[in-house]
């Protein structure tokens, strides 16, 4: 394909007065793929592709050189040299097919292998562009979790990439001098000690040899490795210790009657931009202090021409460290008691106004970003009540309320109030209570609601009652009484059963629990995959604006530390992931007809493009998952039945749930991604969890403000989209196909109907009876 479309590209070529025969020059050979791959966004991206083939031996450089360049001056050749020049038809399609499934899988490999070359590079001749890809990975690295975002990136300008090949080799050994620190990148390795033997094992993403180097000491321990070919990312000792002091040089306590009240980290020029500060009082970023003060930083440093992200980052995890009580206090506090101590009548005057334009900015966006969950709370009512009088009676104040609500009407990229969809935290939701005997209650109770007020509805207190919620496997759980809103955390194929203690192990799931017994494949063949895909993402595109992004902080905090409050939505989008996997596998292992199962199996995997192509990368990996699951990969009549092309596409896809590096293939692909998308929840859950439990909420009785700013970066992608674009990418007109163009499949294929089935899948859940399925269909 490269001859036939580039004739020219392969030729001999002088350089320095010598002749390199029959070969490409790097430039032109980024060129070419540049144009080949309108999806490419930079020329690192094709550098990357074009590195894959160099580490397999494909792609050879004329002087035998490790790393792709892209340059005129440097010259590779492929080491298969025989081409033919004459195919047919046939196999030029062929070629093309081969050729776009090459790119979409070097597009995957690619970034890793551009890492890797970056990172092989001496730390001197590292590009901006090259730090900041190193600083990316950095980010989802366990040992580097808890480190501040200037160290991070000091690291990555020191980092040194080193790899070896063997098992059972030592990195190095007990009292033998400390010169480096170092994180595993690949593999693992045993810690042995003299006396005790092995210690433990260290993997992924873990890190050893730092304490020799902070404490000036011989090495404690004797490092061997665990598996072939490790790599490590390594930190000199020289440079670790210029990095700490630079840390501690960076660094501002304040302190007030003798104790630190505020610690701020200087920031570069660079830094400063991605935060939104501009001037010299925002070249410092808040590390960590007392909720009051941090509050009181940001009310200094604020822009009242520019939005702030580390206000909003404040506004969005408040409730951790400083809830709205204290808040509004705060702020009723600065606008009504704040005045310089020094200073004419004039300038106390100006001061006073200054400072009351900034609490309204400040509260324009708290309410901006909150929205009607404001409502629910008395105290923060009182007090948005209190302001507005102000506001109103000062004309330079409601000029500037003014403004900032024009900018907000003309900035604002997401609908807060989905109310059609959307469960607030007061509002009413329907419990299905079931007894022993399967009959079953139904109330409409508030949706926050403790268990001990769900069991007092339905029964006279002091009879012993509890409330357990049991899985379609008949695992049963007793809800203590103070748990809340149990109706919409259950899981798939949950329900809840009101009982006696001793009853309890007597309870059996209901029919409707076990799942189906007949699949819908007269339904499903019916409708074309991308119509399925279509209202999948619809519906998936409904859940996900429903939630609020204040809902993730409270899920990974813990429900219960905020009184009040709801994730009911969160919780309704996490559990359709799990449905839509498990309706997959149902499908398949409950359709008997081998020729049949394969047709809907192939479909299954269209319908993963149409949903990868469709940015919902929820319902992408839920339907890969399923396709996964070992009920599934064990039908191999049904796996041979599938064209192989198919089977090339799912394998590529397949490629992207790899686990390794933190789940880096995905995230890759998210990288390349413009909103509005659906993001992967389960993963975007575990790095959020990652980020709680790697750091302290508190350290020395200080907020650990840093980690805020890295867990409301998790719902950065929740205030960029586009809604009235996401209306006009997704909710497509089904596809019109011919060969079902019938009264029947009209009937089947009509919109309303495809989306009343998409909302309602019966699915099983139980892996054992899946598998039980799955062995009675394919022996």
């Amino acid at each position: 394909m490269l001859i036939d479309r580039n004739p020219g590209l392969i030729r001999d070529r002088k350089h320095h007065l010598k002749t390199h025969r029959q070969c490409c020059s790097g430039r032109d050979l980024v060129d070419w793929l540049m144009k080949l791959n309108e999806c490419l966004q930079s020329r690192s991206q094709a550098v990357g592709m074009w590195q894959v083939l160099v580490d397999e031996d494909i792609l050879i450089h004329v002087k035998q050189e490790l790393n792709f360049h892209d340059k005129d001056t440097q010259f590779y050749r492929f080491m298969d040299k025989e081409f033919d020049l004459n195919p047919t038809t046939n196999e030029k399609d062929s070629k093309e097919d081969e050729l776009q499934e090459c790119l979409s899988l070097l597009s995957q490999m690619g970034p890793d292998a551009l890492l890797t070359m970056i990172l092989r590079k001496m730390p001197s001749q590292r590009t901006a562009e090259d730090l900041e890809v190193i600083y990316e990975e950095l980010l989802h690295i366990k040992a580097v979790a808890h480190l501040s975002t200037s160290v991070r990136k000091e690291l990555a300008s020191v980092l040194v990439f080193e790899s070896h090949p063997k098992a059972g080799t030592v990195l190095f050994s007990q009292g033998d001098k400390g010169t480096s620190w170092y994180i595993i990148w690949k593999g693992s390795v045993n810690v042995i000690t003299h006396g005790k033997g092995l210690v433990t094992t260290l993997h992924e993403g873990e890190d050893f040899g730092q304490l020799a180097l902070v404490n000036d000491a011989p090495r404690s321990a004797t490092i061997i490795l665990r598996e072939d070919n490790c790599h490590f990312l390594r930190v000199d000792k020289q440079d670790f210790i210029r990095i700490l002091k630079d840390v501690e040089a960076n660094t501002v306590r304040l302190e007030e009657h003798g104790k630190v009240v505020l610690v701020l980290e200087k920031s570069s020029d660079q830094d400063m931009t991605n935060q939104g500060g501009t001037g010299s009082s925002s070249k410092y970023t808040v590390m960590s202090g007392t909720p009051e003060k941090i509050l009181e930083h940001l009310l200094e440093t604020i822009k009242l021409d520019i939005s702030d992200p580390s206000v909003s980052d404040f506004l969005l995890t408040h409730q951790v460290f400083m809830p709205s009580s204290l808040l509004c206090t705060a702020l009723f506090v600065s606008t009504y008691h704040t005045e310089p101590s020094e200073g004419s009548e004039l300038e106390k005057v100006a001061y006073a106004l200054n400072t009351k334009q900034k609490v309204v900015k400040l509260v324009v966006q708290w309410v901006a970003l909150y929205g009607l969950l404001l409502k629910d709370d008395p105290v923060v009512t009182e007090f948005l009540e209190k302001l507005k009088s102000e506001v109103s009676g000062d004309s330079r104040l409601n000029s500037m309320l003014g403004e900032q609500l024009k900018d907000r009407r003309r900035t604002r990229c997401v609908s807060i109030d989905r109310p059609f969809i959307s469960v607030p935290p007061l509002s009413a939701v329907l419990y299905e209570i079931f007894r022993p005997d399967h009959t079953f209650v139904s109330l409409l109770l508030p949706v926050n609601l403790s268990v001990e007020d769900v069991i007092s509805a339905m029964v006279n207190p002091g009879g012993g009652h509890i409330l357990v919620k049991m899985n379609s496997s008949g695992d049963r759980t007793q809800l203590k009484l103070d748990t809340t809103a149990v109706s919409t955390s259950l899981g798939l194929n949950e329900r809840l059963f009101l009982c006696s203690a001793s009853q309890m192990d007597q309870l059996t799931p209901l029919r409707e629990q076990l799942g189906p017994e007949q699949n819908t494949i007269n339904t499903l063949e019916q409708i074309c995959s991308k119509d399925i895909a279509s209202q999948l993402t619809s519906y998936d595109w409904e859940l996900f604006t429903a939630m609020h992004e204040v809902e993730l902080v409270r899920y990974i905090f813990g429900r219960h530390k905020f009184p009040g409050t709801t994730t009911a939505n969160l919780e309704r989008f996490v559990r359709r992931f799990n449905e839509v996997q498990y309706w997959v596998v149902t499908e398949l292992c409950l359709c008997a007809d081998l020729v049949k199962r394969a047709a809907l199996l192939k479909k299954f995997i269209k319908m993963a493009t149409v949903l990868k192509e469709q940015k919902n990368l929820n319902s992408f990996f839920a339907v890969m998952f399923g396709l996964s699951n070992s009920a599934v990969q064990r039908l191999q009549r049904t796996w041979e039945k599938v064209p192989n092309k198919i089977k090339r596409i799912y394998c590529v896809y397949e490629r992207l749930m790899d686990p390794s590096r933190n789940h880096r293939a995905y995230r890759l692909t998210v990288a390349k991604l413009n909103t509005p998308y659906i993001p992967f929840m389960p993963l975007l859950l575990k790095d959020v969890t990652f980020t709680h439990e790697g750091n302290k909420t508190y350290t020395d009785s200080l907020v650990n403000f840093e980690k805020m700013v890295q867990i409301a970066a998790g719902n950065i992608y929740c205030v960029q989209i586009d809604f009235g674009l996401t209306e006009r990418m997704f909710l497509e007109a089904p596809a019109i196909r011919l060969s079902t163009y019938s009264e029947q499949s009209l009937t089947q294929r009509s919109t309303s109907n495809i989306r009343h089935y998409i909302q309602n899948l019966k699915v099983i859940d139980n892996q054992r009876k899946l598998t039980q399925l799955s062995r009675d269909i394919e022996r």
